[in-house]
């Protein structure tokens, strides 16, 4: 019923910087938040940033003033752009939506495949 599709992933040095990006498609009648999570290799998902409808956003306290989220409603896309990024920064990041679908009640939630991010030298 519901896609979300990430790109924009990749290998970077430290200190560089990438955009992700996340693409909702499917009987989506209204997104209401968006997000993005990450995990490294043997570690368990966490939370990276989220953004509401309204453009609320919350971070990680481990990416604040390096990453930045945003939301493209029209286009059901959300962003993340990484700068000043360390190796800690590697592993698969994974997009998020909580929503509503055409023709169910209540919402759901989401996950795209997710795409590798790799921050080395």
């Amino acid at each position: 019923q519901v896609q979300l599709v990430e790109s924009g992933g990749g290998l970077v040095q430290p200190g560089g910087s990438l955009r992700l990006s996340c693409a909702g498609s499917g009987r989506i009648l209204n997104i209401l938040v968006m997000g993005w999570y990450r995990q490294a290799p043997g570690k368990q998902r966490e939370l990276v940033a989220t953004v509401t409808s309204d453009g609320q956003t919350d971070y990680a306290d481990s990416v604040k003033g390096r990453f930045t989220i945003s939301r493209d409603n029209a286009k059901n896309t959300v962003y993340l752009q990484m700068s000043s990024l360390k190796p800690e920064d590697t592993g698969v990041y994974y997009c998020n939506a909580e929503l509503t679908v055409r023709g169910t009640v209540g919402r759901s939630y989401y996950w795209g495949q997710g795409t590798q991010v790799t921050v080395s030298s």
